[in-house]
């Protein structure tokens, strides 16, 4: 037999993100215990919701990064549009302290570019693993492509811990929520940073930018679940010093990928 088409009441409350209902009417649960918000939550609802998480430890810890990395933008001659620019179209401090040390070094643009596009590969297994969890097909593309412009460390460790327990027709808008209020934190720490840095020592601005590593390495130890990810952590400490000495500039991309592939087949080869 064909399936009737959805209903005009089916497809719009799809749309705007109400729970989904079955053939009979009735408003289908999720198959895990989700948060108490996400009972007869529309899509609106879950983006406040994933905005608060802003607010929060996490969001004041990219704040206080983002703060070092104003104060070094100010120090290195950019003007405060060019800073905020950076920070809300870059989105990744590290890519963001590249890209102002390489052109205050007057390096040329092909240059900078390949640097920064080196730096944002890390990013690409965080958006493979993070992107099935809130892809939704009744949504439309631009959110999807915003979705992925927000996922940077601190917003992509944050879906990882929570959209699990949302259900999928409020994931979408839950992590745009929470990506849009990182992006804030990052944009209003960057313009205090900036209008600060003749009162931040250069110390203090050096560490105020180790402290989104701090809290990735600290969440990455909280978070393990599985031995491979118990094995790479240690792994990554033991190899990274090695490779600094051995290939210095790619000290970080071998050393991750080495620590976690030999933590992937740890496991397989106890077998």
């Amino acid at each position: 037999m064909r399936r009737a088409p959805a209903s005009g009441h089916a497809m719009a409350r799809l749309r705007w993100g109400a729970a989904p209902e079955s053939p009979s009417g009735v408003t289908m649960e999720p198959n895990v215990s989700p948060p108490a918000w996400t009972k007869d939550a529309d899509g609106w609802t879950s983006y406040f919701r994933g905005l608060a998480v802003a607010a929060d430890v996490p969001g004041w810890i990219l704040f206080a990064t983002a703060l070092g990395f104003g104060a070094l933008a100010q120090e290195l001659g950019f003007t405060i549009w060019h800073t905020l620019f950076i920070s809300s179209f870059v989105y990744a401090l590290p890519a963001q302290v590249v890209l102002i040390d390489q052109l205050a070094r007057g390096a040329a643009l092909a240059a900078v570019a390949f640097v920064v596009s080196v730096t944002a590969i890390r990013l690409l297994p965080a958006t493979v693993t993070l992107v099935p969890l809130f892809k939704d097909p009744t949504r439309p593309r631009w959110m999807a492509i915003a979705a992925v412009h927000f996922c940077a460390v601190t917003a992509w460790l944050e879906g990882l811990r929570r959209l699990p327990d949302i259900p999928v027709h409020l994931r979408m808008p839950h992590f745009l929520g929470i990506g849009f209020g990182m992006l804030l934190q990052t944009f209003f720490g960057s313009l205090v940073g900036y209008m600060l840095a003749a009162t931040l020592p250069p110390t203090v601005s050096a560490a105020l930018l180790f402290m989104t590593p701090i809290y990735f390495l600290l969440s990455l130890v909280a978070n393990a679940r599985a031995i491979e990810d118990k094995l790479a952590v240690p792994l990554g400490f033991g190899l990274g010093p090695l490779f600094y000495l051995l290939i210095p500039g790619f000290d970080l991309i071998a050393a991750g990928l080495l620590a976690g592939t030999l933590a992937f087949l740890w496991p397989k080869v106890r077998r």
